[in-house]
């Protein structure tokens, strides 16, 4: 399909914004009726989002250019669909802190209105982005929407990239990001017995095996894990792989792409901490609410990873949303049902983290 000239982000803005919100039925007479797949029916906005996307990206993104080219474009489509103006809150600021190799940039976004005079708690959050992509700003609006809608400040870690940084370099970021968090918790302001981590995608990678590193080096734990979408198995493909190949943003060979760059021929692809699936104990770690999207290649690993870790006695919540696709994180201003997605995450994540 040809592709037509790309507009200013703040007009395609305010274009996906209006045409996602209009009623399913219009949608449907605009757009066609949403496709079927493995049982599910994607939604109508998400529906009508693809296609226009279809019309202005076409194809996929990952396999498109160098790293540093699809960094860029990540940035622009992060500006596109987020909101306008940003989410208020109470405190945004940016920080730094030690790493192994060289200062961590993170950033520190402090809720509008605190629910009481006790310190908040505080999530810890990795973005997403293959492990290749994505940074403070392409995802500063997901942040700003867990602080102010769930209550706590969240420090977001801009941990290093590959290819530039292979693996396991994101993973060790990821660890020092939380540790700093704990030491200091008085400097951040928040409750240091309430500190959880999350993230979307290869963040929640991260998260993930940051809590199976905190128990095998006796750190103390976080107190839950919010993962959205994870990426939990880089040496086999779950079926949601095929299924979901093309078509639905994420696609098949992204995936390629983003683990290729992150995971070098020497490295042994079943590593548990980035092949979570193949950690022989997964008991004792923190709770977790996991979320999947039913239109999402990753969609399969996530939830065998959430029925692994509540075979081994963990405290699992897992949330499959059948009609909405891969990144519905970086969507809440544009599509109602993501918005409803990321809602039941900051609910999960407000009562996991409850005084």
């Amino acid at each position: 399909m040809a592709t037509v000239p790309r507009l200013p982000p703040a007009i395609e803005h305010r274009f996906l914004r209006f045409a996602c919100g209009l009623p399913p039925r219009l949608l449907r007479r605009l757009f066609g009726a949403p496709p079927e797949l493995d049982g599910q029916r994607l939604a109508d906005d998400v529906h009508a989002l693809l296609r226009i996307a279809q019309l202005f990206r076409g194809g996929s993104l990952a396999a498109k250019g160098a790293p540093a080219e699809v960094r860029l474009e990540r940035r622009r489509e992060a500006r596109i669909v987020a909101h306008r103006p940003a989410i208020p809150l109470g405190r945004v600021e940016d920080v730094e802190l030690p790493g192994p190799a060289g200062a961590i940039h993170a950033r520190l976004f402090v809720p509008p209105r605190p629910p009481s005079s006790e310190a908040p708690p505080l999530l810890v959050y990795y973005h997403g982005g293959g492990w290749v992509i994505g940074d403070l700003d392409t995802h500063d609006d997901p942040c700003r929407f867990l602080a102010d809608r769930a209550g706590v400040a969240v420090l977001a870690i801009d941990y290093r990239l590959a290819p530039e940084h292979p693996f396991p370099a994101a993973v060790e970021d990821a660890e020092a990001g939380y540790r700093w968090a704990r030491e200091n918790a008085g400097q951040l302001g928040v409750d240091p017995n309430r500190i959880a981590v999350g993230g979307d995608s290869a963040g929640a990678n991260l998260a993930a095996a940051l809590c199976l590193l905190a128990r095998d080096e006796e750190l103390p734990p976080p107190a839950m894990q919010l993962l959205i979408y994870p990426v939990t198995d880089c040496a086999a493909e779950a079926p949601s792989r095929r299924t979901f190949a093309e078509g639905f943003l994420l696609t098949r060979g992204d995936m390629d792409w983003f683990e290729g760059h992150y995971l070098p021929p020497d490295v042994d692809r079943g590593d548990p901490r980035v092949s979570l699936l193949r950690a022989p104990d997964l008991g004792n770690l923190p709770p977790a609410y996991v979320a999947t999207a039913g239109f999402d290649p990753l969609r399969d690993e996530g939830e065998a990873f959430a029925r692994r870790l509540r075979e081994a006695g963990n405290r699992i919540v897992l949330r499959r949303h059948p009609g909405l696709v891969h990144s519905y994180a970086n969507l809440t201003a544009i599509c109602p049902s993501a918005r409803a997605a990321m809602l039941e995450a900051a609910g999960a994540l407000r009562m996991g983290l409850a005084a």
